[in-house]
């Protein structure tokens, strides 16, 4: 990978924090953003490269945080991140007749909005350093933004959000040398899997041909290669990181 700027959403924990490992381990300088910053900040502390990283507290529902964020970026790197990695992102498990209008406006607000907002501060910046700066964009969506699960009403929807807003992105951005791609996770080894009950995951892990869950690092490398230069040619892909979880 050439060393560019990677901005990551959701980077204190979980997949985002292994995207930070395995991207500055390729030699990115990684800013590393969450509502968290003393978890973001923690990430730092694992990254190979010393100070060249950034941590940076950013909440992608609110679009002020977001812009004071992005421009906090560039001003500590000196140019605009050139690959986005939208990671943030939460888990709430509720039978549909029991989602609250709150609990489905932030599971939306989080995993769908703010991945709009982000990409298009994201987009506005990197198009307004010069026509030909090229960029990459992941989204982290799921499996079951595909094929729905069990109380899962709001993130499952959330997550089919994502896959069909990468994709008109991936449309829209390819001609200004912006490439978007997805990847859809399975059940994978995560803080944010502990809110699922043993019982739960037990019903999961029998239809995974692997048998287990995946571990974040297994999400992270496909991460680095969808923003890789290896990818040219992937636009608007949909990438399963599942264990073949319903092939």
């Amino acid at each position: 990978m050439t060393v560019t700027t990677t901005y990551l959403t959701g980077g204190g924990s979980g997949i985002g924090r292994a995207c930070c490992q395995v991207l500055a381990r390729e030699g990115a300088r990684v800013v590393v953003t969450d509502i968290n910053l003393q978890a973001a900040k923690h990430t730092l502390t694992l990254l190979p490269g010393g100070q060249q990283h950034v941590a940076l507290a950013m909440n992608v529902r609110d679009r002020k945080s977001v812009e004071d964020a992005l421009k906090s970026a560039q001003d500590q790197c000196g140019a605009p991140p050139s690959l986005l990695v939208n990671c943030a992102g939460v888990l709430i498990i509720a039978p549909l007749l029991e989602t609250d209008d709150d609990t489905w406006h932030k599971i939306i607000d989080v995993n769908l909005t703010g991945i709009f907002l982000v990409t298009q501060a994201f987009t506005r910046s990197l198009l307004e350093n010069g026509k030909h700066s090229k960029g990459a964009i992941v989204n982290i969506a799921s499996m079951a933004g595909k094929t729905g699960y069990i109380y899962l009403s709001g993130y499952s929807a959330s997550k089919g959000g994502v896959i069909s807003l990468t994709k008109t992105c991936a449309a829209e951005l390819a001609s200004k040398a912006i490439r978007v791609n997805c990847v859809l996770p399975g059940a994978i080894d995560t803080p944010m899997a502990a809110s699922v009950s043993e019982e739960m995951c037990e019903s999961f892990k029998q239809l995974i041909p692997l048998g287990r869950f995946g571990r974040p690092e297994e999400v992270a490398e496909v991460v680095a290669f969808l923003l890789s230069e290896r990818s040219s040619y992937m636009v608007g892909a949909c990438v399963e990181v599942t264990g073949g979880y319903r092939m």
